[in-house]
C-alpha cells in the first residue's frame, strides 16, 4: 500500500488522519523537529525535518508516494501581535517552501501533494444572507489572513512543474469532540452560558473532522481531484445557531445566552476579533459537482456526533 507523509501530524485533523490512513491499510511518515521516543503511534514511522535548512530525511521521500501537508501556528491560539502574526505565515509558507526544495533536491516517487489552507481567503459577506456564496474562482481579499492564505498556497504552486498533483482544500471551522474550536465553544457552557459572539448574525461555514479527514484521502485516491476546493459542509449556519444548537443539546433548556458585544471582543482580542466577528459564507458545490457525500451535512447531526462521543 502506499505512504502518505504528513506534516503538522500531531495536530487535531493530521492524528485523525493518520489514525484513517492507517485503517485503510496505508503507510504513515509523520515529519517532526526531534523524534520523541514517548509520543511513538502504532503503524506510524517518524522522520526528521528542519525547515530553516530545508531539510526532510532523503529516507523519507524515497518511501512516500504522497504528502499531506497540514503544518501551521494555530491561528486563534494567541493575540495577534506583529511577532505572532509573522509565526503565523512562517509556520505555513516556509514549510511549504521546504517541501518543495526537498522535492527538487532529493529522489522521490511523491505523484500527488494536498496542502490545507483556509476560508480567510475570502472576504466578509457583502449582505446577511449573502446572495452568492464565495466559491473557488472569487478573488483573495486584502486583509491579514487573506494575503496569509494566499502565500499558504503559492508556497506548495512550484510541485506542479514537477508533475506533482496539488490539491489545496481552504478548510472552514472544524468540529471534533477531540479538542479545536469545539472546546472552546463548549467552556463556558460549563457554567451554563452559551456565548454568542456580537449579535450572532454572522455566518460561520464549518466541517465536520470525519468529512475533512476523508476530503484528503480522496484527494489522494480521486485522480480527478486536483486543484482548489472550499472544504466546508454544505449548510453554513450563524453563530448564534451554532452556539444555542450546542447549548441545547448539552444543557437542556438549562443555559441562558449571553451576547459578548463586539467592542469587548475588539479590547480582548485586538485584530483577531475582525475574523471572530466576520460573516463568511463559503459554497462547497464545487465537491457536490465531484459527488462528494457528506456524512455531516447539517450543524445539528455535526454537534451531535461532537457530544454524544464525550
Amino acid at each position: 500500500m502506499a505512504t502518505v507523509i504528513i506534516t503538522g501530524g500531531t495536530g487535531l485533523v493530521g492524528t485523525a488522519l493518520a489514525k484513517a490512513l492507517l485503517a485503510k491499510g496505508y503507510n504513515v511518515i509523520i515529519l517532526t523537529r526531534k523524534i520523541d521516543p514517548g509520543r511513538q503511534q502504532a503503524g506510524v514511522s517518524y522522520a526528521l525535518w528542519d525547515v530553516e535548512k530545508n531539510y526532510i530525511d532523503p529516507k523519507a521521500l524515497v518511501d512516500a508516494n504522497a504528502i499531506i501537508h497540514l503544518a501551521g501556528a494555530n491561528v486563534a491560539e494567541k493575540r495577534w501581535t506583529k511577532k505572532r502574526k509573522q509565526e503565523i505565515i512562517d509556520s505555513r509558507v516556509k514549510t511549504g517552501e521546504c517541501i518543495v526544495q526537498a522535492l527538487q533536491n532529493n529522489p522521490h516517487k511523491v505523484t500527488v501533494v494536498a496542502g490545507a489552507s483556509g476560508i480567510g481567503y475570502y472576504g466578509p459577506d457583502p449582505a446577511i444572507p449573502n446572495p452568492r456564496p464565495f466559491d473557488e474562482e472569487d478573488p483573495p481579499f486584502t486583509d491579514y489572513l487573506a494575503t496569509t492564505c494566499v502565500q499558504w498556497e503559492k508556497a506548495l504552486e512550484p510541485v506542479k512543474a514537477m508533475n506533482i498533483k496539488l490539491v489545496t482544500l481552504r478548510t472552514g471551522i472544524v468540529l471534533a469532540k477531540e479538542g479545536g474550536a469545539m472546546d472552546k465553544f463548549k467552556q463556558p457552557l460549563r457554567f451554563g452560558v452559551a456565548t454568542v459572539l456580537g449579535n450572532g448574525k454572522q455566518v460561520v461555514s464549518w466541517i465536520h473532522i470525519e468529512d475533512l479527514v476523508r476530503l484528503y484521502i480522496r484527494a489522494l485516491e480521486n485522480e480527478n481531484m486536483k486543484g482548489v476546493y472550499n472544504a466546508v459542509a454544505p449548510a453554513p449556519v450563524s453563530n448564534k445557531t451554532l452556539m444555542l444548537t450546542l447549548a441545547r443539546r448539552i444543557k437542556g433548556k438549562y443555559f441562558t445566552a449571553f451576547h459578548v458585544p463586539a467592542f469587548m471582543l475588539k479590547l480582548v482580542l485586538g485584530e483577531m476579533s475582525i475574523e471572530v466577528l466576520k460573516s463568511a459564507t463559503v459554497s462547497c458545490i464545487k465537491l457536490h459537482a465531484e459527488n462528494f457525500s457528506f456524512i455531516y451535512p447539517g450543524i445539528e447531526t455535526a454537534i451531535d456526533d461532537c457530544v454524544k462521543r464525550d
